[in-house]
């Protein structure tokens, strides 16, 4: 018979980590609240203790969208300056 693995979000999973961390509350105590396997609070306990310091990076993730937005802006400065062309040769014409 095969578990059917629970998937919990992220959200949920950084402030059972948090709570472990702090202490102020017993393991069965933050399993109940967060209905949660023990062993699953202290794997999350230990991938925030292990790789929470990655979020102080510097690299955000706009940055790296930056180059996409300045093709698509200089992309729509020529479709601007092309309908400004054409208006302008349209109205000769006419």
């Amino acid at each position: 018979m095969s578990k059917i693995k629970k998937k919990y979000s992220k959200e949920l999973k950084f402030q059972a980590a948090l709570a472990m961390i702090k202490g102020d509350q017993t393991v069965t105590t933050l399993s109940q609240k967060f209905s949660v396997h023990p062993g699953a609070l202290h794997r999350w306990k230990q991938e925030l203790l292990k790789n929470g310091s990655a979020i102080f990076e510097n690299k955000h993730p706009s940055q790296e969208a930056c180059p996409v937005i300045d093709g698509l802006q200089r992309k729509i400065g020529e479709l601007t300056m092309e309908i400004d062309f054409l208006k302008k040769t349209s109205s000769l014409l006419t």
